[in-house]
């Protein structure tokens, strides 16, 4: 991987003067709320999102409003609504990539007896958009709309390999930029990731996002210029060895070939 260095030169979009700032706060408010969240607090929200309460309290206003929040007056707390389940249906309603994928994916979950998911990029993390879960075995807590780091998972990492150059170099730059200290750390680990995608055709992570869990993952190239995908097998590392993963890797080569196939013989 080239050393990217961010200069004077790399003008952040928030300075564009396109960039409609209040539209970017009203999402970074939804995006707090995370999987396992109900209810947060004004001041939970305010905490989150680095924002002023006053700024916030416009905000939650705003979207409780127009149906992306729901608020309970009496606690002072708001969970999210409707609307923001009616965006990502829209979303996964046309997105028929994970519709053909699911078929795969489950007969390798059943087969490897752990789980099997599928996510896209969305800035620096990875977003589930298809997860199947094999019998027999513990496997991940997580499903649809779980977020992963980038750097630190095996789905990340697959989908660092599958970038041009150019376009990986831009996202390592905002690794660096958003998290200096961890930055040394996650560069190595993203070279080594590289490496065995350039020598295997997959990617390990062997608890490095969580001491419990290790994964292994390729990436998945859609075409028609749409940007590329990452299929993963995780689950407990106690279950899913170093040798373990090495017998999966070329499985899930296989797998997101056929894949790849199928999405451009349906047209998705």
């Amino acid at each position: 991987m080239s050393r990217r260095r961010i200069t004077p030169e790399d003008t952040p979009a928030e300075e564009d003067r396109r960039y409609v700032t209040a539209l970017a706060r009203g999402l970074e408010v939804l995006r707090c709320f995370r999987p396992q969240d109900r209810w947060l607090s004004h001041q939970e929200i305010a905490r989150r999102t680095g924002l002023p309460q006053a700024t916030v309290s416009r905000l939650t206003f705003t979207l409780t409003h127009l149906g992306y929040l729901r608020h309970q007056a009496d606690a002072g707390q708001y969970a999210l609504a409707g609307g923001v389940l009616a965006l990502g249906f829209s979303m996964l309603s046309n997105f028929d990539i994970a519709r053909i994928a699911r078929p795969v994916m489950q007969a390798i979950a059943d087969r490897v007896e752990a789980a099997v998911s599928m996510g896209l990029r969305h800035e620096l993390q990875m977003v589930y958009v298809a997860h199947c879960r094999g019998a027999g075995r513990l496997t991940l807590g997580l499903d649809v709309g779980a977020r992963l780091p980038l750097p630190d998972t095996a789905m990340g990492r697959a989908l660092l390999c599958a970038l041009p150059a150019t376009e990986r170099d831009a996202v390592c730059a905002l690794l660096q930029q958003a998290d200096a200290g961890q930055w040394p750390r996650q560069r190595v680990a993203i070279d080594t990731a590289l490496a065995q995608h350039a020598r295997w055709g997959y990617v390990l992570s062997e608890q490095d996002w969580q001491r419990e869990i290790s994964a292994v993952g390729v990436p998945v190239q859609v075409g028609d210029g749409r940007p590329p995908l990452a299929l993963t097998i995780g689950g407990p590392s106690s279950y899913l060895t170093h040798e373990v993963l090495m017998r999966m890797g070329p499985m899930l080569v296989e797998a997101a070939a056929q894949i790849s196939m199928q999405i451009h013989a349906g047209g998705a």
